[in-house]
This record gives structure tokens, sequence and C-alpha cells, in this order.
């Protein structure tokens, strides 16, 4: 590789005004088209070659082992990190969010850095060398600044390009997905390019001098004044509104995903067609010829670059999981230029249209096609409630629900007519019946404990907060962010404000910053504490729960909620979406299922093909957890089936292997003792078939989706 001097010009200047001459300057002939840089490209660009023996592009230097560690790096000045120290941490944070790095559950076996593209586990560590390019995507003005990382690893071909695209799940930075596309991707050989999307973990620390702190592109803080269009995000507030915002609610927190007034979700295939864009653009500056530009006088001032790969040359297929899947698909949705050539996805969060279709599973009829604020906000008034349900017995991660506030949650649904039954367990059980009959499958109930206690209550309040385009100072249904002392917000400690950008998943509670009621009795108090108003106990807030979901109602809302639904156009492209079918937090009769009728009913050349897993769920990292027990027994990674469908897909475009029917693939639990379930076997997780028998196959006739049972 050849390192370019400047980044974000077609012309690289050697010797500016050399020769005296201002007149243009001939070039020397080439057959390939100029090197066009990307309008969106903002100023600040990087480049940073790494050797893949002391620091490296998938680990950050921690190697295999290094990401299995239960303790994270650590910094030398832990008040002062490097923006390298924060690199890697971000990188060991945010692969292990995604990942199972436990042995017994198939890291390091089945996947992970020691084990090639061909599925074969070696004893190294698997490192991988190559440049990092990372860049703003902008309009110029600074307020979106969307982070875009571009990896090139050194076993790049251009005769054989390729690149993935790998946008940040959840609200998650820059890294976001660099354990599953990622990984995939620098395996194959491919240049990866990630986005976050516009959300990016981006914060902004409301209390101090100079408009409080915010973070730079590397990770480092900077006030919000020093940073100007340089933030990766800075809460659009004047001065004035600030101040007495300050004065009113100390010590409080704005995030990107959540206050920065776009409602960036409607951009995510965009930012996702930008950061493909980007790739293209990087490896060009990386193996692009060159030719001479001489003035006037014949004396050489710098050098053209040249095109060597192009979206004709370029095998480029959409991925990731999560929001980062939801986010693929609208960008083959809106990829009118050809840019991307095939999809595979895990999970995706993906809204649509209700579709004109049925969706049965065997002979049952199914609901489906719930908003994520309505399907997440109705999971958060009910789950508190539902976790103590006869049908939930065992559920991992009740420990994380007060049995009693969980009592206070039933009695106060009760007392509004939300739930039936004159005892708890009626009550309980009454609100876990609601769930299913809005569309959970029944193998999701024993997830609901643990996806209220760490993942429910932060999705509903953050995206009612996007979809109606709050200001942080609305303090939308009495909701904010701050760090807590004993429940009582305070400002959040040093160590963990310098490291929220590397720690932090840009959706509180998260790194210390907690999720606040702001209208508790007595006073502001950490949300799970709190004691509401209308019933004068603790009962997790049940007139904020009401609130959120009394917002579906509000034409703002509403509106933000149409500009993210999709229209399943996929372009006739060969696409993959695996899915978990017990999936509790995007329930797959709210997403993958209505997507796929959807694009099989208005899209006659489809090539969409549909992978149910069963036992498998949304939070792969959660198997291993030591703190769940129970997950290990009874779920397998749906990180195995993601990397099979890249493959999948990959295969079919480099080689024309037809893709598989779509199908439901049945798994084997590890079983067990909770918390040291016996080591997963290629048994538990059978591959996904060329010719699966008849009662797996996921069929779509007339208007009608059956998936087996």
């Amino acid at each position: 590789m050849h390192i370019k001097p400047a980044l974000g010009t077609v012309v690289v200047i050697l010797c500016a005004g050399c020769g005296g001459s201002s007149a243009p300057p001939p070039e020397v002939a080439s057959p390939n088209p100029r090197v066009v840089t990307p309008a969106f490209l903002a100023p600040g660009s990087s480049r940073t070659e790494y050797d893949g023996i002391t620091n490296d592009l998938l680990t950050g230097g921690l190697g295999k082992s290094g990401l299995a560690a239960a303790a994270p790096p650590a910094f030398a000045d832990p008040n002062n990190p490097t923006a390298a120290e924060l690199r890697t941490r971000a990188i060991y944070n945010n692969y292990r969010a995604l990942v199972d790095t436990s042995a017994a559950g198939g890291y390091g076996t089945l996947y992970g850095p020691n084990v090639n593209s061909a599925g074969q586990a070696g004893s190294g560590e698997g490192l991988v060398k190559g440049a990092e390019y990372v860049a703003f995507s902008d309009d110029g003005t600074g307020t979106g600044n969307v982070t875009t990382v571009v990896q090139i690893p050194s076993t790049f071909n251009v005769n054989a390009a390729c690149i993935v695209t790998a946008t940040s799940s959840g609200s998650r930075g820059v890294y976001g997905a660099i354990g599953t596309a990622g990984e995939w991707g620098l395996k194959r050989g491919c240049a990866v390019a990630y986005t976050d999307k516009g959300t990016g973990n981006g914060a902004h620390e409301l209390s101090g001098a100079d408009g409080g702190q915010v973070y730079l592109m590397n990770g480092r803080r900077a006030t919000a004044g020093g940073a100007g269009t340089q933030s990766t995000f800075t809460a659009p507030l004047p001065a004035s509104e600030l101040s007495a915002f300050n004065a009113a609610f100390p010590n409080r927190w704005a995030f990107k995903h959540a206050h920065s007034q776009q409602n960036p979700e409607r951009r995510w295939g965009e930012y996702t067609l930008q950061a493909v864009e980007l790739a293209i653009y990087f490896v060009n500056l990386e193996f692009g010829p060159e030719t001479p530009l001489l003035n006037n006088a014949g004396v050489q001032i710098g050098v053209i670059i040249h095109e060597v790969i192009n979206r004709e040359n370029t095998i480029v297929i959409a991925s990731s999981v999560s929001n980062g899947g939801g986010a693929a698909l609208a960008a083959v949705e809106q990829d009118t230029t050809g840019l991307i050539d095939g999809l595979a996805v895990a999970e995706p969060q993906v809204q649509v249209n209700t579709p004109a279709a049925i969706i049965r599973r065997g002979s049952r009829t199914v609901p489906g096609a719930r908003t994520l604020l309505d399907y997440t906000t109705l999971a958060n008034l009910y789950q508190p409630c539902a976790a103590l349900s006869s049908n939930a017995a065992g559920s991992p991660g009740l420990a994380f629900v007060s049995a009693s506030l969980a009592a206070n949650r039933c009695q106060a649904l009760a007392a509004r007519g939300l739930v039936t039954g004159t005892t708890t367990a009626q009550q309980a059980d009454d609100a876990m019946a609601r769930l299913v009959d809005a569309g959970w499958e029944p193998e999701s109930n024993v997830l609901h404990a643990s996806l209220y206690a760490f993942a429910t209550p932060a999705i509903a309040v953050t995206y009612a907060n996007t979809y109606g385009r709050a200001s942080v100072s609305a303090n939308l249904c009495g909701f904010s962010f701050a760090a807590t002392a004993a429940g009582v917000p305070a400002a959040l400690p040093v160590t963990s404000a310098v490291q929220m950008w590397a720690a932090g998943n840009g959706i509180p509670p998260t790194n210390g910053v907690n999720l606040v009621n702001n209208n508790s009795v007595g006073g502001a108090l950490q949300d799970g504490l709190s004691v509401s108003r209308s019933t004068g106990v603790q009962d997790f807030n049940i007139d904020g729960a009401v609130c959120l979901r009394d917002l579906l109602n509000d034409n703002i809302v509403r509106t933000g909620i149409d500009q993210v639904k999709r229209t399943a156009a996929l372009r006739s492209k060969p696409a993959i979406i695996v899915h978990g079918r017990d999936d509790g937090l995007v329930p797959v009769n709210h997403s993958s299922r209505p997507f796929y009728a959807l694009n099989k009913t208005f899209e006659t050349t489809s090539r969409l093909v549909y992978i149910e897993v069963t036992n498998a769920q949304h939070f792969d990292a959660f198997i291993g957890n030591a703190a769940l027990p129970g997950y290990d027994t009874r779920y397998v990674p749906l990180h195995r089936y993601l990397i099979q469908a890249l493959d999948l897909v990959y295969d079919n475009l480099r080689n024309g292997t037809p893709l598989p029917p779509s199908q439901v693939v049945r798994t084997t639990p590890r079983g067990g003792t909770p918390g040291a379930a016996p080591a997963i076997t290629a048994v538990n997780v059978p591959p996904i078939v060329p010719n699966p028998p008849v009662a797996n196959l996921i069929t779509f006739s007339g208007s009608v989706l059956t998936i087996p049972d």
C-alpha cells in the first residue's frame, strides 16, 4: 500500500504554485477515470496503517484472547486516554456486545478472529493487517457528522474486489458491527464500510463551561464551543436555553439518537450507501494508478489518482444485524445507482406498512407489522408484570426485576383496566397473554424479564424522542438522562465521562448515565427507583410508561414513524434474512416475517430468502453472560447463521451458486445446568441446507406466508 499525503482531494498537490503559473496544467493521459471526491466527505479524515502484530483492524491489537478476556484493556491514564486507547476499548466493548465470547458458546471454534473464512479454527490470534480510514459524512454544517470507517485488509485484491457494509447495530458507535459483518468481511479480504448511521454514541454532557463537553471523531473530549463542527454531536440548544435547562435540571446528558431532532433512522439507508461510496473512494486512494500533474513549465506539482475499482467491478454486500440490518435493507431499497449487489442480514429492526398478506405459523394466523414504537411501548407497559407470569417460570434475569415493584405494576395496570384478575398471579398471566396476542411468539415468554431489565425502557424513551424530534430540554414524558448517586441525578465521574465514546452504547442506561424520572414524587430519581405520582408507589413508573404509549397518537411522532417505514423492494437482488424465532426484542411477527411477505407480494422477481432459526434470540452476548444463567442452556448463537448467509450470498455473486429456499432451521439447545451448559457442537447448530425437508419449508402462496411450526 502507498500512503497518500492528503485526503478528500482529487489532486494531491506536492508544491502549490510551482512554476509560477495559474493556468490549468496538462494531465498525463490515463485509461481510467479520475477518482472523484464524494461531496459529502467532511474535512478532518485520517488514515492509519495497522501492522497486524502490535495492532490491527479487527481486534484493536487484542487478538482472540484479549477480546475474550473479562477485563477490558487498561488505559495508561484512565482520566486522559489516548485516541488509540479509546479505539481499542471501543472495539473490545462493541465486539463483546454482539458476540458470545465464551469458548463453550462457540467462540474460537465456530466463529471468532481465529476461525478463517472456510470455518476452520486455527491456533492464532486472528489479527488483521491493513489500513483504516476514518471520516465524517456531512453537508458542511457539522450538524450531521455521521462517522464512517473504511477498513482495507492487506489481503484486499483489486482484481476480485469486494466490499461489505457493517452499519452499527442499536445506537452504537461506528465499530458497532465489527464482530459480525466486519469480521466476516475482513476474513474474506473485503473492504469493510462501517457507519454509525447518525446515532453513533454521540453524547453531550450539558453542564459545564463553554457549552459543556462533547466528543470528537477520535473519541477524545472537548468543550462544545471548542469542538465546533468537529463534534460528533452537540445538542441544538441556544446558549440561553441551555443555561436555563442546566439550572433547572443539572448534570443531564443529551444523546444523539434521542436528541438530534433529525430522526436519523429515516436516513440510515442513505448513510449506508455513503459508506459504500467512501469505501470505493478510499480503496482507489490506496491502489489507484497515479499520473503526474504538470504545470505549463513541465514541472510536476502533484499527482492525479485514477480508479482501480468501481461499482461495476466490485462485489458489494449490504450486511449487519438489528438496526444495522434494517439500515442495510433500507440501503438496497434506496440504491438507485447499482452500488449494492446482494444482502445478508440478521434480526433486522425494520418497519413496514401492514402487508397485503396473511402470516401463519402452522395453522395459526398470527398478528404482525406493528411499528417499533408500538410494540416497544407495549412491552414497556406489560413486561414487568408479565415477568411474574407462571408462563415465564425460570426466566433468566428475573432477579433483576424486583418482584414487589413488578407486583405494583400489575396492580397499577389492573386499576387502569389494562389487565384483568384480582391476584398478582392472575394479572401477570393476563399481561403475558396480551403480549402473545400482540405478536410475541410464546417461545419468548421467558425473555421478557431480562429484556425489561436491560433494554426495553431505554429503547422506548429513545425512540419516542427521536420520532417526535424532541429537544433534550423537553424532558419528554418526564424522562431525562443523568448519572445518579443513591438514585439522585449527579455528575458523572470524570473517569467514566472521558471513556464514554469507547464504553457507551448510545442509548442510556450506559456507562454510568441512567434513565431519570423527573416527575417522581419528592423530586427527580432514577427511573427504576422512582415513585409514580398517580399511584404513590414504586411501580417502575407506570405514569411514564402510559405517557410513552400515548405518544402513538401524537401527529409529529406518527409522521416520524411513517418516515422510517420501508417498501420491502429489494430490486431483485440476491438477499437472505436470518432471524431467531424466540426474539423478544424485535419480534419476528413485527419485522422479518411481514417484510418478507410484503416483498413477496409486490416484487414478482424477488430473490429474497428468509431463514428462521429456532432457539435463537436477539442478544447472542447474553448467552455466555454469567449474570444471566439459562441463556446458555436455552439458546444458540444466531451469529452462526449470519456467517452462513453471507457465505451463501457471496458464493452466489462470485460463482453463481444458487441460494437455498426459505426455511426453518431447527437447532438443539445445549441444555445442562444454567450457567454451566456443555460446550456447543455442530450438532446444536445444523446448517442452512439447499434441499430442506418439506416440513421445514417457508412458503408464500397467493397472499399467505406460512411458517412451519
